[in-house]
């Protein structure tokens, strides 16, 4: 078993190399010059579509807007907000967080133009349901149903990978820590929890991460701000040494092995995108099942995510591990976001980790099986939908005993190949969603449905 990790986690490492890195940079950034920033221009108008005021229930969909970005919110607010920022600076130092704005905020873009798409070429059912996403989009708007396939193929293995075995792994490892919980048992539980919620279907989920989600992001955000205003005054240094570092890597202190940098770039943009999921074409399949008939409007709640995921969750749990120094004790992942915050609040910092993780992963292993089994329903019809929901429930206590290298190689080899097919079609259909965006925003408000 540990031969094939080490396989796995070379060919990520390769996969996750310097290519990958700079094409999800470049693409966003050209994404964000071909829509006139976007993401910046209309960043509060989205905050104007999520409060209900175009909501349309006559319109085609199953969701609405608020619903849509729970659901989506629910699948990128995981395990990558604690254990993907520990292992991003303590790989690639405190510089790495500067990286992950970066990547952030031209993945903003990014989530834009896909959702847009997934919006304008899904597919609604005589009985309401929603096809949508990359493959939707790939062969009904680039017309090549070959690369369609591909990506719900590796979209259908990849979430039984990225899905489930990483999160279940991470919370398995902390309540055994801290709660001394076996973790097959955690497994077992969390499977039969997330069995029950997504035989429900896309709406159910959708309940339960629009009464979740928020909760969640609010107990570990209060949990977080407190570290923060309890170590104010050393806010000002930790800046400073996020942004020296992020030019000139880190060197060596403390347990902290220090990073090159180009470790720190490489680390920063793969957590940020493995956190925020922009150029994944994951959101979109949930997205698409919006009701509305503007596939601008849902683009435009879509880019918000990135803002919410990585540049708030993530820069406050990066915050708690400079500020209290725990990237000097030579802890990685979830356990150095627990040894920070025990540095912070004594015994019960661990704790409090543990339990933001239990109700991060577990909204977003409910929210990828959603994603996992409509690439199954794409390649094969709903008959093989429930076989895949339970495969996916029964894997889940197997990433709870897997060893945490091989969790993360298998989720990063799965999202980085991923991105291809989906990037690719983002290019070739960007006259379609400069088109869409131009036409839009020169009707008048009024006039719009």
């Amino acid at each position: 078993m540990q031969d094939i990790g080490q396989i796995i986690d070379t060919i990520s490492k390769v996969l996750w190399g310097n290519t990958l890195v700079w094409v999800l940079i470049a693409v966003g950034i050209m994404l964000s010059l071909a829509t006139g920033f976007i993401q910046l221009r209309k960043f509060f108008y989205g905050f104007s579509l999520i409060s209900g005021k175009f909501d349309d229930p006559d319109a085609p969909g199953e969701l609405t807007h608020a619903q849509a970005l729970s659901a989506s919110l629910s699948s990128i607010i995981g395990v990558s907000n604690i254990a993907g920022v520990g292992i991003a600076i303590a790989m690639g130092g405190p510089g790495a967080l500067v990286w992950m704005w970066f990547t952030a905020v031209f993945g903003m873009a990014v989530k834009y133009c896909e959702c847009l798409l997934s919006v304008k070429f899904r597919v609604i059912d005589a009985n309401g349901s929603v096809g949508a996403g990359p493959m939707y989009y790939i062969e009904k708007g680039l017309g090549q149903k070959w690369l369609g396939i591909l990506f719900a193929v590796l979209s259908a293995i990849g979430y039984l990978g990225v899905g489930n075995l990483v999160q279940s792994n991470t919370v398995a490892e902390l309540t055994y820590k801290y709660f001394s919980i076996p973790k097959i048992a955690t497994g077992v539980v969390m499977g039969f929890i997330v069995f029950l919620i997504i035989i429900g279907g896309v709406k159910r989920i959708a309940r339960v991460a629009s009464n979740i989600v928020p909760v969640m992001a609010a107990f570990y955000i209060i949990a977080a701000l407190g570290v923060i205003i309890v170590n104010s005054s050393d806010i000002g240094l930790a800046f400073q040494v996020i942004f020296h570092d992020a030019f000139t890597g880190s060197a060596a202190s403390g347990g902290f092995a220090g990073a090159a940098l180009a470790s720190t770039i490489r680390f920063g943009v793969m957590r940020a995108a493995y956190s925020n999921e922009a150029g994944w074409g994951s959101c979109p399949v949930v997205h698409g099942a919006v009701k509305t008939n503007e596939p601008v409007r849902q683009g435009i709640i879509a880019m918000l995510e990135p803002f919410v995921d990585t540049i708030i969750i993530c820069t406050m749990t990066a915050l708690v591990i400079i500020l209290t120094g725990g990237y000097l004790t030579g802890e990685s992942g979830g356990n150095l976001a627990a040894v920070s915050f025990e540095m912070a609040y004594g015994k019960i910092g661990g704790p409090i980790v543990a339990i933001s993780t239990i109700f991060f992963a577990l909204t977003t292993i409910i929210t990828c099986s959603y994603y996992g089994d409509r690439s199954i329903n794409y390649l094969f019809g709903k008959k093989f939908v429930q076989p895949y929901r339970i495969l996916f429930c029964l894997l889940i206590p197997v990433g709870a005993i897997t060893h945490i290298t091989i969790a993360w190689a298998i989720g990063d080899l799965f999202s980085g190949i991923m991105i291809f097919p989906n990037l690719i079609c983002i290019m070739f259909l960007l006259p379609v969603i400069i088109g869409t965006t131009k036409k839009y925003f020169s009707t008048p408000e009024k006039k719009r449905p």
